[in-house]
């Protein structure tokens, strides 16, 4: 465990040290922000001048060991639409993230879990057919379409939910369902798949043959076993979290990282982004490690070598 720790280690550093790199050689390309900082009335003496205190006239080699100068003290730079350190700007906004990332796990697991197993159970029967369709449905509805119709139904017709904003929990209802919906369908394709692999394996018809209930034989026996794919999805899809919130919470209004790094990015605020995208490349990072943690708790018989 202790060389898979530091294997694990070095490969976060690798993968942090690329990705910030990348980064900024997309975020060189990209333009120049300094028209969008100054106003329309701006001189070429006025734009000159921010340049030359910006460091943008500096060649690229310069500008990039400056960069990564800054990213080992912990900063990206200041951004120039909140006048503030990027970082903790972006660190402000993880709660809110975080807990829309909370409740959409929580509504993939509630849907997912008793309808691939139920779906296993009920194998070729209308049932079956019936949760295996609308697993392909879910996944294929993209993220902003479904949020817009659940706006208009139960926000604009019925008027149960807010539209959007972040406050009580009715805020966070609409959005975590949006994000959860997808990540159910495919959970439960893929619990479904398992399941029926397990409950055909000979310890399952021995615990049968012993007289156990039906629902113990499933759930002690046989759903133990097939969580070790479920866990990888989730944890995989900690970047489809991240992902699916650029859009749900630009639908939605919802105040995190998302919606955040969508504004950064029209405004070019490169130092916002350059903070967002180091932030949700090492939670990615994070999550896929404690899966491979939890694997091994989960089944011991997972061994760890320097292999």
């Amino acid at each position: 465990m202790k060389g898979f720790l530091l294997k694990k280690v070095f490969e976060i550093v690798l993968v942090l040290f690329i990705v910030s790199s990348v980064v900024f050689v997309l975020v060189f390309i990209a333009g120049d922000p300094v028209a969008l900082m100054l106003p329309d009335g701006a001189t070429q003496q006025d734009i000159d001048a921010l340049r030359t205190a910006l460091g943008l006239n500096d060649p690229f080699i310069v500008q990039y060991f400056r960069y990564l100068s800054d990213l080992l003290q912990g900063s990206f730079g200041e951004s120039w639409r909140y006048n503030a350190g990027a970082l903790p700007i972006v660190l402000e906004r993880l709660p809110a993230t975080f807990e829309l990332a909370f409740y959409s796990l929580l509504v993939a697991i509630f849907i997912s879990i008793p309808l691939g197993i139920w779906s296993a159970t009920k194998r070729n029967s209308i049932i079956d057919i019936f949760i295996t369709g609308g697993s392909v449905l879910g996944k294929a509805m993209p993220n902003f379409w479904l949020g817009i119709m659940l706006i208009l139904f139960f926000s604009v017709t019925y008027q149960i939910f807010p539209v959007s904003g972040r406050g009580s929990f009715a805020h966070i209802v609409l959005p975590a369902i949006t994000m959860g919906t997808g990540m159910a369908s495919e959970m439960t394709r893929l619990l479904r798949s398992k399941m029926i692999e397990i409950l055909s394996q000979d310890y399952i018809r021995t615990a049968k043959s012993k007289g156990l209930k039906k629902y113990v034989v499933i759930y002690k026996h046989a759903l133990k076993n097939g969580l070790n794919p479920v866990i990888t999805i989730l944890a995989l899809q900690t970047s489809t979290v991240i992902g699916g919130a650029l859009i749900t919470e630009t639908v939605f209004a919802w105040p995190g990282l998302g919606q955040l790094l969508v504004q950064a990015v029209y405004q070019r605020d490169m130092a916002i982004v350059q903070a967002a995208v180091f932030v949700v490349a090492f939670l990615v990072i994070i999550m896929n490690l404690l899966a491979d943690i939890i694997y091994r708790v989960i089944d011991p018989t997972i061994k760890y070598s320097r292999e």
